[in-house]
């Protein structure tokens, strides 16, 4: 059965050789708050790109993980990318837009994919590392929160797939950049609850095609 690994908070503060400000450093807890913006106290000092509603919750799952300490050969601990909770039990690249991950009282809706940046290159240490998160198609996933609620590592998450178009947030990733898409695609993803951003996005590129 999925599991909550890790519950994972941000403070802000700046990486080694990096000076932006940055909440992508994130400490285990024992347990946590999740409100409708997502964990208490957790730092975004990114607010343009990351946090709100529909990106309150960052997911990442633990077959990434390990997908990632295989090929970079070095154990990498849950939380050091950023995910404010580490789920266990459940295939990453499989889940898609709408999906629902209920643990204890908290509900998460899936919303969206995480789009590596050069903060995510600089904790890394990699100036390639932008290419090979995006090639790997292994993105995690953005959640709005449904039921608010506390959580602590070890509990049990119940993971409920949507059960409408399946838009997964492997191949939306896949999509970073492509200017020409697939209308039909589009149509697909606005039946699911993607983020608003994207859909008034999707919406206003399918107006200029009538």
């Amino acid at each position: 059965m999925p599991s909550l690994i890790s519950v994972n908070q941000g403070t802000a503060g700046h990486i080694e050789g990096y000076k932006p400000l940055t909440g992508i450093i994130k400490r285990p807890l024992q347990s946590a708050e999740i409100g409708k913006l997502g964990l208490k106290d957790d730092a975004i000092c990114d607010p343009k790109h990351h946090g709100g509603v529909d990106q309150a919750i960052y997911l990442y799952f633990a077959d990434d993980y390990q997908f990632w300490a295989t090929t970079l050969g070095q154990r990498i601990e849950p939380g050091h990318f950023g995910d404010n909770l580490t789920i266990g039990g459940v295939e990453g690249k499989s889940v898609a837009i709408g999906d629902r991950f209920t643990i204890g009282e908290v509900l998460l809706e899936v919303t969206y994919h995480r789009t590596p940046c050069m903060t995510f290159a600089a904790l890394m240490h990699d100036p390639m590392w932008v290419k090979k998160f995006h090639r790997a198609g292994r993105p995690g996933a953005y959640c709005r929160v449904l039921a608010t609620g506390t959580v602590t590592p070890g509990m049990a998450v119940a993971y409920t797939p949507y059960a409408g178009e399946r838009v997964t947030v492997s191949a939306l990733m896949a999509l970073d950049g492509v200017k020409a898409l697939d209308p039909d695609f589009m149509r697909r993803a606005l039946t699911t609850p993607i983020r608003d951003k994207t859909r008034f996005k999707y919406e206003d590129k399918l107006a200029t095609l009538f």
